[in-house]
Parts: structure tokens; sequence; C-alpha cells
């Protein structure tokens, strides 16, 4: 599986960028991610705070995550500029009945395809091996563009699960 993202992140933005992920709970159909990367073209390249532009970029990643960046070295992104990009995830829920706001799906590449797995069980995946510390993991809560070109996919060894594996 081609997991390579990075050349896509715009260089033009500061390392410090802010960056918000939403994992989707099942795989776009290509239909959809085509009409999804439309609104998130669209609402970027609108996206304002305190009626002035946000230096905004959006993706939608393997199908099922939606990136957002604002690079506020111009414009600091308000609460009331963020509650907006909420509004557009919520919408792309509403639309294609899915969720992007459940954060306790994890999400992890096993034998080369992105699976999601409720964080109840992950404590059974390890024990039965399905997770390992050498399986890529999602880690969703990078906050910046830095974080997201080299924390975001990582071994579960170096991310928060790493203290589940030595029980």
């Amino acid at each position: 599986m081609n997991l390579a993202y990075t050349h896509l992140l715009p260089a033009n933005f500061s390392a410090s960028a802010r960056v918000w992920i939403y994992q989707a709970t099942r795989l776009f159909s290509l239909t959809e991610a085509f009409t999804i990367e439309e609104r998130i073209d669209s609402f970027t390249a609108q996206w304002q705070s305190h009626g002035q532009p946000v230096q905004a970029k959006g993706f939608l990643f393997f199908g099922q995550f939606i990136v957002l960046l604002a690079d506020e070295s111009k414009t600091m992104v308000s609460g009331c500029s963020t509650d907006s990009s909420v509004a557009l995830i919520k919408r792309v829920e509403q639309e294609f009945s899915t969720s992007l706001l459940d954060r306790t799906q994890l999400a992890f590449v096993v034998n080369d395809k992105i699976e999601r797995l409720p964080l109840a069980q992950i404590d059974y995946a390890i024990e039965k091996g399905f997770i390992t510390g050498d399986t890529l993991y999602f880690n969703n809560t990078v906050a910046t563009k830095a974080d997201l070109e080299t924390n975001w996919i990582i071994p579960v060894s170096k991310s928060w699960l790493a203290k589940k594996l030595a029980r």
C-alpha cells in the first residue's frame, strides 16, 4: 500500500501550520471522494477568520481521512472559524452517512490495508497478534504540519499505544 502523502502538502505553509484530522468510519467510494474533495476545496478557498482569508488547504487522504491545514502566520484561526470547519465536517457526515468525529475508532495498516478498530478491542488485537509494535498506526492527534509530516503514520511502538504492548 502506498502511504506517500507528504509531497502533496503545501510547501509554502509554515511547519507550525495547524492541522485537524477527521477519520471516516468507512472508505468513501470514488464518486463520493471526488464530491468530498470538491467540498473541501470550496470550503478552504473561502475560509475566513474575522473577515480575513485563512491560508488553508484540505485533503481527503486514503479515501477516509479529511485533513485540514491552516497556516496562521498571516491570519489566526478563531473559534468561529474553527466552528465553520466543524460545520463542514458535520455536513459531510450527514450527506455521506458516516461519522468523522468518532475518536473511539483507531486506524492501522494491517495486511496492506487500512483497518479501523474500536478502542475497546485494542487489548484483544494486541494479545492475538493482529497488532504489533511494527503495525502502522494513524496518529490523528497531530496538531501541526511538521507533526503531520513525521508523526501521523507511525509504528504502534512509537505511539501512545506502546504501553499496551508491554502487558
